[in-house]
């Protein structure tokens, strides 16, 4: 049965790749972002009405409000997946006695506000469909660099809003959390930005498995999470990391 995918801040990176996962997995896609220039991009790799790209902030109300008006009117088959996977990609917010409120208010609305509106909107829709979210935050949820802490605190948010949102949605909705480590996204933006990865030795063996992650390896998760096979799993964290988070480092 064709199934539909709503996927927030899908036109680069990690969402685009998920984005294109599924489509080539015979999904129905509906991506949110802001950027146009991205959202065209991604428009022209799919040629048929499978793909539908909304410009919206996904952390401002009336934006999301107006998207899902104009996803359910676009949707021909049930709403199974939300991917909350939209934020601000610079984790460096700055000294935190220097950091203005109204920019820490950025970090929180651009990944946990956004993830709470979209949530709250595709409800209906999921409970009917049986359906799945996965919220995507970050091992900076749970280990930091100096000057990060709006975008920690966005993160961790969407830690705990999953196993919040789990008791309260569940059975009808599963819903899991996947924390990407340092996952290459340089193949997957717009043309503008666009490069290829070029990792050193040192950045390859700080990983135990021995390579940087790539944006397939989100992807492919987020596809088994959204599957029967992971019927018994809600309320959960996986940590996609290529094991960095469990090595112990030590200075020399």
């Amino acid at each position: 049965m064709t199934r539909t995918a709503i996927i927030t801040g899908g036109a680069q990176g990690i969402g685009r790749g998920c984005a294109e996962h599924l489509l080539q997995t015979g999904w129905h896609v509906a991506v949110l972002d802001l950027d146009t220039d991205a959202l065209g991009e991604l428009g022209n790799t799919q040629p048929d009405d499978r793909l539908l790209g909304v410009h919206c902030d996904a952390g401002d109300e009336n934006a999301v409000k107006k998207a899902f008006g104009r996803i359910e009117t676009w949707r021909s088959a049930p709403l199974a997946l939300l991917v909350n996977n939209a934020g601000i990609a610079d984790p460096y917010s700055g000294p935190v006695e220097k950091l203005a409120l109204n920019d820490w208010q950025k970090w929180i609305d651009a990944s946990l506000t956004a993830a709470f509106l979209c949530t709250r909107a595709a409800v209906p829709a999921l409970r009917e469909a049986k359906g799945a979210i996965v919220n995507i935050a970050s091992t900076r949820a749970v280990m930091s660099e100096p000057d990060c802490e709006a975008y920690a605190a966005a993160k961790g948010g969407l830690v705990a809003l999953t196993h919040a949102l789990a008791i309260s949605l569940g059975p009808d909705i599963r819903v899991n959390c996947i924390q990407p480590g340092w996952i290459e996204t340089s193949p997957w933006q717009k043309s503008s930005q666009r490069s290829e990865a070029d990792h050193r030795k040192v950045d390859r063996q700080q990983h135990p498995a021995g390579r940087v992650g790539e944006v397939r390896d989100i992807a492919a998760a987020v596809a088994y999470l959204a599957s029967g096979d992971a019927s018994f799993i809600t309320g959960q964290v996986l940590t996609i990391d290529g094991g960095m988070t469990r090595k112990m480092i030590y200075a020399h």
